[in-house]
């Protein structure tokens, strides 16, 4: 699903356009935290923090144009530990680390409401239910997700269909399985051991057809790039049978786009706002921008190197004919270009 735009859980976006901030089918709003400081890159600025079921949001409450998104995806660790905020001094804010393409980011969060939790204890909740509840968004091999020849049913999943006498040709001689069709993924397991599965949710299918093969007429399904590009292919005895089960699995994947089911569950004790009341309106700006050595660097104010992001030694760079300080690992002087 990643060929269809699904970015909002694996990636991480400064300043976005604003219709990029409202939620996608899908994902939900589970808590919104107004009062919040964006203490490591714009410390001193009021804002607002969204939690959804995919990743955080966080925009300023002057300069909504002003904003960040952070996938869970991309979250290695979240703690709590004291921070210097401009509006609150030293106080206890909310540290994230994160990492996308081997570049790691850091972000600190201060709730500016005295002797509250709630920021801390709503976002690690969500975080862990986002850890917890990957079966939903992963492709899985081997997995623990048969038991006793049973489909270990998610707690948002609903069996449509146990299909028996299905052969999966991913070997030259194929095995013969069991095919579970549910409403957010297909597994198939082996029967002469079901430990021998393959998970594809929908979320990672790219198509689902009935075509030919070596073996004859079978059902193919192709997995997303991120999934690892895999191909894989049942064949169901007698052919009408195998052609039934494929529409099925089509019909379900269709349903499926149109209202994905990511499977992150969290009750917040504070109901979150009318999304009317979330809208943030476009704000058309009589200035011109001018380009200064002030303005402020979204992409780098983020960058973390255990804290010493400020102590790389200068080194000659060919391409510009002269010293600069040496780029972060993973990163490219054409992915600083792409930032301004």
């Amino acid at each position: 699903m990643t060929d269809l735009g699904f970015w909002e859980d694996r990636d991480i976006r400064f300043d976005i356009p604003l219709g990029q901030i409202q939620p996608r089918s899908g994902e939900k709003i589970i808590d919104i935290v107004d009062s919040v400081e964006d203490t490591k890159g714009n410390n001193g600025d009021r804002g607002r923090l969204i939690v959804t079921n995919l990743r955080l949001i966080w925009h300023s409450s002057t300069l909504p144009k002003m904003n960040l998104s952070i996938g869970f995806n991309t979250i290695q660790n979240v703690t709590t530990r004291n921070a210097k905020s401009k509006l609150r001094g030293n106080t206890e804010a909310l540290y994230i680390l994160t990492k996308l393409n081997n570049v790691r980011f850091e972000f600190i969060f201060t709730y500016l409401i005295n002797n509250s939790k709630r920021l801390f204890s709503t976002v690690m909740a969500v975080v862990r239910a986002f850890e917890s509840s990957k079966q939903y968004r992963e492709l899985k091999l081997r997995g623990a997700v048969v038991q006793n020849k049973q489909l270990r049913i998610l707690p948002l999943e609903q069996l449509y269909s146990t299909v028996n006498g299905v052969w999966n040709l991913s070997s030259e001689q194929g095995n013969l399985g069991t095919l579970f069709v549910t409403n957010v993924r297909v597994v198939w397991f082996a029967n002469f051991s079901e430990a021998f599965n393959v998970s594809v949710p929908y979320l990672h299918m790219k198509t689902i057809r009935v075509r030919d093969s070596k073996f004859g007429k079978a059902m193919v399904v192709e997995t997303s790039e991120q999934s690892g590009s895999y191909v894989l292919g049942f064949k169901i005895d007698p052919e009408e049978k195998m052609i039934e089960v494929g529409k099925e699995v089509q019909s379900l994947y269709k349903v499926y786009l149109a209202c994905p089911i990511f499977g992150v569950e969290f009750e917040s004790e504070n109901a979150p706002d009318k999304l009317e009341d979330l809208k943030v309106e476009k704000v058309v700006d009589d200035v011109e921008i001018e380009n200064t050595s002030e303005q402020t660097d979204a992409f780098a104010a983020y960058l973390t190197e255990g804290g010493n992001r400020g102590q790389r030694e200068p080194a000659f760079c060919e391409e510009l004919g002269l010293a600069m300080e040496k780029l972060p690992e993973g990163m490219t002087l054409q992915d600083l270009w792409q930032i301004v």
